[in-house]
């Protein structure tokens, strides 16, 4: 078994732009449940509206700055189009609802009524929405290699999506850092732990949980954008599924914590990359095909997710003092 390619493979995954990704959607998340309560199961969706809001505009002829604040309208529509009827919900109710939200979106984006726009199933091709974002790149042609990783400088799967997607990551966990010593931050943890306590203050919860939904969605927007720039904008790739692996990164890293959602996203994809990886090489493709390899990857993901929330809720970074999993 070459150790040296699969550990290379496994490290490439800690600073991947799929991991930057998804530990933006976990930092959106985190906004949402982490510091206000909310059981949104629909952070996919989210980020699938980024992700076409930004592809769509950008074949259509808009910069890229452009295209990004289209992606962040298109979230902030969406969260006071799911907000305005919901937010009132608690618990189970609220999470029915936000994941049957982030479905519609979905199922909208592929359907065939919207093939000029979204392509409908089929999404719409990398190469028709990367140019401009491409052409920004200070790295130039060719590729780079550091240590033992090699990967080109502007193109899919580059080093400039590597820079853009962890300098987002890190802007958005000052953000979080910030919101947690505001006194908006407080607000927002005090309707977390007892709504009716803040309302009887005087504060307008109804406010202050749809500005959270805001602007955790609007992380997930450019959560989104990342995800899509090394591939194509595929509906159904940004399914049920996305939303509970990034419920398990939050989880996982320590919810209501700062870098809780980093650490979860670096330490899942790692972690995922190590079992399927080493899954190829030792068991014989006549007992497990390759995918049934990566299924059973996702297996694993489930048990963790379950073992997380009955053992530990907290997650590596968080404290059970600070955080209850169950949430009224």
């Amino acid at each position: 078994m070459d150790w040296e390619r699969i550990l290379t493979n496994v490290a490439g995954e800690v600073f991947a732009p799929t991991t930057a990704a998804y530990a933006l959607a976990a930092i959106g998340l985190n906004i949402h449940f982490g510091l206000t309560g909310l059981l949104n199961f629909g952070q996919a969706g989210f980020m699938l509206l980024g992700a076409y809001g930004f592809a769509i505009s950008t074949i259509a002829g808009y910069p890229v700055w452009a295209a990004v604040l289209v992606a962040l309208a298109c979230s902030a529509i969406f969260a006071l189009i799911l907000g305005i009827p919901t937010l009132k919900l608690r618990g189970d109710y609220l999470a029915i609802v936000t994941i049957a939200a982030a479905e519609i979106v979905r199922i909208i984006g592929r359907s065939t009524a919207l093939t000029d726009v979204t392509g409908a199933s089929s999404g719409l091709r990398g190469d028709s929405y990367k140019e401009t974002f491409t052409a920004l790149s200070p790295f130039g042609d060719g590729s780079t290699t550091l240590g033992p990783f090699t990967y080109s400088n502007s193109s899919s799967n580059s080093w400039w999506i590597r820079v853009v997607g962890w300098v987002l990551v890190a802007i958005a966990c000052v953000l979080v850092w910030r919101l947690l010593n505001s006194p908006w931050g407080r607000v927002l943890k005090g309707i977390r732990e007892d709504e009716d306590a803040v309302r009887s203050l005087g504060k307008n919860v109804y406010s202050y949980k749809m500005q959270a939904l805001v602007l955790g969605g609007a992380i997930g927007s450019l959560a989104g954008i990342v995800y899509v720039l090394p591939r194509a904008v595929q509906p159904d790739s940004m399914g049920r599924p996305m939303t509970f692996w990034v419920w398990t990164i939050l989880l996982l890293g320590g919810a209501a914590t700062v870098f809780g959602p980093v650490l979860g996203s670096m330490v899942f994809w790692a972690a995922l990359m190590l079992i399927k990886t080493v899954g190829r090489e030792v068991i014989p493709t006549t007992v497990m095909s390759s995918a049934q390899i990566e299924q059973f990857g996702q297996i694993v993901v489930g048990v963790t997710l379950m073992l997380l929330v009955i053992f530990r809720p907290q997650g590596m970074l968080g404290d059970k003092k600070e955080l209850a999993i169950n949430v009224r």
